[in-house]
């Protein structure tokens, strides 16, 4: 973790569970970044109190508004981050929110599918291309060969942005939290065996040791790699 220096980032679904766990951990690194945006669907709402609290006592952490399966919400959101980024750009990018509703094949519907796929898959995929002005912007700010420190942190997608933006400078991956103890890692019933402090340590970890050779790749909290 201590390899990880960015300027600025963006953790989408920052209000609880493991993003709010991303932002605790960046905070309390020995030099956190300049800007932490944390994205939050409901910022002024009971489940971000702790959010709150957290940006009330940190000047660097600014609550963005946020709702990952709306396109104009998104936007919105782009807009305001590079106000306050000024002429630099957006080091990384961390898509972490998502929705999950159990369902067994026999109770499935259209509504309910069409909305996970909608938050966790076309979110993070319409969060790259609304960001990725920021993020050329942080590649080409970079000192040296190669990919800069920028990099979107995916669970949901997939190979596709790692080709494309790879000519930007920018790394993308998808990181598997793993089965983390948070209101929806144990909405089945069962307690998970990994906590929120692990989890983020060990995806900072690895998200500090990427290189060029790791873009478009699945990796899980502990740096191994998943078969896609």
């Amino acid at each position: 973790m201590a390899g990880l220096h960015v300027r600025s980032l963006l953790v989408t679904g920052a209000n609880r569970g493991i993003g709010l766990g991303l932002v605790q951990h960046f905070l309390r690194m020995p030099n956190p970044p300049q800007w932490i945006f944390a994205g939050c669907r409901d910022p002024k709402g009971q489940r971000a109190q702790e959010l709150q609290n957290l940006a009330s006592k940190h000047p660097n952490v600014i609550i963005i508004p946020l709702e990952v399966a709306n396109p104009a919400s998104i936007k919105a959101a782009a807009a305001k981050v590079g106000e306050h980024l000024g002429g630099s750009g957006l080091n990384l990018l961390i898509n972490n929110a998502g929705i999950f509703k159990p369902k067994t094949l026999d109770s499935e519907t259209l509504e309910d599918m069409t909305e996970v796929y909608t938050t966790n898959t076309a979110g993070p995929l319409l969060m790259g291309q609304a960001f990725l002005p920021l993020l050329k912007k942080a590649a080409q700010g970079s000192p040296g060969s190669g990919l800069s420190c920028s990099k979107a942190a995916l669970n949901m997608l997939s190979k596709c942005q790692s080709l494309a933006y790879r000519e930007h400078g920018v790394l993308c991956v998808a990181l598997h939290p793993g089965w983390v103890q948070t209101d929806m890692g144990s909405a089945a019933g069962h307690t998970p065996p990994v906590t929120v402090d692990d989890s983020v340590q060990g995806m900072l970890k690895v998200l500090s040791s990427l290189s060029e050779k790791e873009t478009g790749t699945f990796l899980d909290w502990e740096g191994n790699v998943i078969p896609w």
